[in-house]
């Protein structure tokens, strides 16, 4: 389904700073699933409509931006969930390039780092990489094995740590490399 979804690629919001205009029911749930007035939106063109026009602002809320208006919605976790990965070559020179639930897809590197934190309900890993604009894509279940699978031990001069390279950089499984 992601793949037949055609990009054109997130608005320019970051240079629109329109008007508060209050709160949608709008819901984008921790799967990735969105709703809307309590029913899903089962259009994949829509929801990515929709999250092409997401903007992270200052209060850490995130909202539906146009050029005339703003509007919050409820996000449960994430915006985005990443629901695929791919990776060329291996070690030093790997690169890991993930797909977001809404067609996105990058490379894991400095610009989008991966962050792995405990859940605080459960404790289970919550693996999280940046997607763009303050916007993060919560990495689903199916990939996080995949990329568990690519780990391999550095050291960094302070410990070895457990981690994944991708694009020259190390991004270690747990605290600050």
């Amino acid at each position: 389904m992601v793949a037949a979804i055609k990009s054109r690629g997130p608005a320019p919001v970051h240079l629109w700073d329109p008007p508060y205009c209050g709160e949608i029911d709008m819901v984008i749930k921790r799967d990735g699933s969105w709703y809307h007035e309590g029913k899903p939106i089962r259009r994949p063109a829509m929801v990515q409509l929709f999250a092409s026009v997401l903007k992270k602002e200052e209060d850490g809320r995130i909202y539906l931006v146009t050029p005339v208006e703003k509007v919050g919605i409820t996000v449960e976790d994430c915006p985005f969930v990443i629901v695929d990965m791919d990776v060329e070559n291996s070690a030093q020179d790997q690169l890991v390039r993930f797909t977001t639930n809404t067609a996105e897809s990058f490379t894991l590197d400095d610009e989008h780092p991966l962050t792995i934190s405990p859940d605080p309900d459960t404790e289970e890993p919550h693996p999280v990489v940046h997607v763009r604009s303050g916007l993060d894509g919560l990495i689903n279940r199916a990939v996080f094995y995949r990329l568990v699978e690519l780990a391999c031990e550095h050291d960094n001069g302070s410990g070895t740590r457990l981690g994944v390279w991708s694009a020259g950089t190390f991004f270690p499984f747990a605290g600050t490399d």
